[in-house]
């Protein structure tokens, strides 16, 4: 590198002096002078002035290198840290957020942890407190896989009526008097338990069905021994007995003593699920209609928005007629033997004939049963769309009885010339009857407020109202004539926590079926604007003192044209929890029985009926 800047200064050097020797005429002289020691000794010292100005500038680059090199390992250094530092931060940063995610995955697991901790916390002290509940309290008794629930109530109540019927806390509404009756002057009072019930459920569960058997009972049944006088000592009766499979696919099947399937439900056509009126008379109230019997009931649910059921159930013709020949047979009083009531509530004794010396005693059933030719059948469809309960159903009825042509004296020339009755010619009548109704049941008032219709129309369904009207009267020529029949119901029922407050309004109707017998010159069947009324305004002496009130007689048809009933009442439930439901309520109802005008009049009965009810109920 030295070498180099010699050689540099000598150029420069040599470079000059040419300059010099050119520059003018006497330095051309001047050359050819020659060349002395002073003048090699004056370059050496100018080559070395340059020389050493030459190697302070190049140390002073020397040291702009140094610096510019130190600077620049500086900024590597800077530059190295700061790429350092960048990665570590990025490090850093993604370890944060790493931490950071993980912080949150452990808050979420911890706050799972606490929930899934609560969670168990509290089902650990629901089982507790169900196993506990069911240890010192349970619900049902579980029995080789089956629960068995009991159910019922007790049940404190009386009766008080302005005209006395004879009657427990059911009031046989169709036999109110009429103002001649004696019964009309008296009022009667009667306090009863005999409405306590005891019920029991079993339910068991199969792979694709639930199996159930219900059955229920209270007292108001008279065996023949029964009365008043001392042990009050009534019978046990059979209210509903039924057993039933429900399926997981809406089918189910029930069959046994059961209400039946016209009497209104509050879900679908659930057994249990009864609307009964919420009265304490056992009779209900008029204008309801239902039936406790035999059914063979085939439902099917259609995902609880509607339900098609139809049913077979026991049949029984019930019948009033008056002034008929006994040319007519529509069943027998009970027999013993075959597990029906045989027992006797009165006897008469007659001369078989005016001219006759020979006494017929005529012995008047406490119960008569029908030869029924088939069951009733009924179908319902019932509907739920999201506001009310809806039902339309229909019935189905057979009547038959037997008609002897030849049992009146006239008609004996025409029956083989016999002049006294005959079976001659006897045969079978069958009449078809029926009906269609309708129930509809709202909440309102977020189910504080229900209101329901009930209405029903036919021939020959008397005996489905509460009132106990007739089917069916008798033709003159002993065939049955179906009696039309309509009943109606409204409720109104308000709900609260504690108070239970209803009022109903009722009414049942059966028309006329009238005829004419050509043989007796009488008019007969039911409610004959012919048949006479005016002894039924007329106070009758008792028939032989004592016991048996003066019958009005013949004087006095008084048939039920329309019986009208208004109910108002309430329930104060003072306790209702797991130990059961202690509550109190009074009832009052009117009562108007109106009859068919006849010769005489048109009678009409009326009775103000006050119940009082103390009941607990089972849990």
């Amino acid at each position: 590198m030295k070498s180099a800047w010699n050689f540099y200064a000598i150029l420069f050097l040599a470079t000059t002096l040419v300059a010099q020797s050119s520059a003018s005429p006497k330095s051309k002289k001047a050359r050819s002078a020659p060349v002395t020691a002073a003048d090699v000794q004056a370059l050496k010292d100018a080559i070395a002035s340059q020389q050493a100005a030459l190697s302070a500038q190049q140390q002073q680059i020397q040291a702009l290198r140094d610096e510019l090199h130190r600077k620049d390992q500086v900024v590597q250094q800077a530059q190295s840290a700061a790429t350092d530092a960048a990665s570590k931060a990025d490090a850093a940063q993604t370890q944060a957020s790493q931490q950071q995610q993980a912080v949150g995955e452990l808050k979420t697991d911890v706050a799972d942890l606490k929930t899934t901790a609560t969670s168990t916390t509290l089902s650990l002290q629901e089982t507790q407190k169900n196993i506990t509940a069911s240890t010192e309290s349970p619900l049902a008794l579980h029995f080789k896989g089956i629960a068995i629930t009991p159910g019922g109530f007790l049940a404190a109540e009386f009766v008080d009526r302005t005209r006395a019927l004879a009657a427990d806390v059911n009031s046989p509404l169709n036999t109110v008097p009429v103002p001649g009756a004696s019964q009309t002057t008296l009022s009667e009072f009667f306090g009863s338990g005999r409405q306590s019930r005891v019920s029991m459920l079993a339910e068991g569960r199969l792979k694709s069905a639930k199996v159930s058997g219900y059955v229920e009972a209270d007292f108001l049944s008279a065996a023949v021994t029964s009365n008043n006088n001392q042990s009050n000592s009534y019978s046990l009766r059979q209210r509903q007995a039924w057993g039933q499979a429900a399926f997981d696919n809406g089918w189910s099947f029930t069959g046994g003593q059961m209400w039946s399937l016209l009497t209104e439900t509050k879900h679908g056509v659930d057994n249990r699920t009864e609307a009964l009126p919420m009265t304490i008379d056992a009779q209900y109230t008029a204008g309801f209609s239902w039936a406790r019997q035999f059914g063979m009931r085939l439902a099917k649910n259609f995902g609880d928005k509607m339900w098609l059921a139809v049913s077979i159930e026991n049949p029984q013709a019930t019948v009033t007629t008056h002034g008929n020949a006994a040319n007519f047979l529509l069943g027998s009083a009970g027999a013993g033997g075959g597990l029906y009531n045989n027992a006797i509530t009165s006897c008469t004794a007659a001369f078989a004939s005016p001219t006759s010396t020979t006494l017929v005693t005529t012995c008047t059933p406490a119960a008569s049963y029908s030869f029924n030719p088939s069951p009733d059948v009924i179908a319902k469809a019932v509907f739920e769309p999201g506001f009310g309960h809806h039902e339309v159903f229909g019935i189905y009825s057979r009547f038959r009885d037997r008609v002897f042509p030849c049992m009146e004296s006239a008609a004996s020339t025409l029956c083989g010339g016999k002049t006294a009755p005959a079976a001659i010619g006897a045969f079978n009548d069958s009449r078809s009857g029926g009906g269609f109704g309708v129930n509809a049941r709202w909440s309102v008032a977020n189910k504080h407020v229900d209101f329901g219709v009930h209405a029903m129309g036919g021939n020959g369904i008397g005996r489905y109202g509460s009132a106990g009207l007739p089917d069916a009267s008798i033709h003159s020529n002993g065939t049955l004539d179906l009696i039309r029949g309509y009943q109606g119901l409204g409720t109104l029922e308000w709900h609260g926590p504690k108070l239970d407050i209803y009022l109903n309004a009722s009414g049942e109707y059966a028309s006329r079926t009238t005829d004419f017998d050509p043989i007796s010159g009488k008019y007969v069947g039911y409610g004959s604007p012919h048949f006479a009324n005016s002894g039924c305004f007329a106070e009758a002496v008792p028939s032989s003192g004592g016991f048996i009130p003066g019958g009005l007689g013949s004087k006095c048809t008084g048939d039920t044209r329309v019986l009208i009933e208004g109910t108002a009442g309430f329930w104060y439930k003072f306790y209702n929890g797991p130990k059961g439901r202690v509550q109190w309520g009074p009832q009052v109802s009117y009562v108007t029985r109106n009859t068919w005008s006849g010769t005489g009049g048109e009678p009409h009965g009326i009775d103000t009926l006050i119940f009082s009810s103390f009941r607990y109920y089972l849990p």
